[in-house]
């Protein structure tokens, strides 16, 4: 589905897959591999929708434009966060 959807993000995946496997045998905890699969479910559920892709890369746009002290770099990293925050909830249930 990232290819379909992300193609230009599949080195950043298959990096952080091959990060998430060496940590999960390092530690001997599946944690890594669990957390991994939550990050990218939910860049593909962002990606995968239209509208909220929108949102996030207007947030992205203001939230790398704006100074910190600016009122609208807040506004726009709140909306960052609220688009993962939806997206998120949609791939896990929560």
């Amino acid at each position: 589905m990232l290819a379909r959807v992300a193609s230009s993000r599949l080195a950043e995946f298959q990096a952080d897959r091959d990060a998430a496997f060496t940590a999960a045998t390092q530690h001997a905890s599946f944690n890594p591999i669990r957390l991994f699969q939550i990050k990218w479910a939910t860049e593909i559920e962002i990606e995968r929708r239209p509208g909220l892709a929108a949102r996030y890369r207007a947030a992205l746009d203001g939230a790398n434009t704006f100074d910190r002290d600016d009122p609208r770099w807040r506004t726009a990293m709140d909306e960052c966060m609220a688009v993962r925050d939806e997206a998120r909830a949609a791939v896990t249930g929560d």
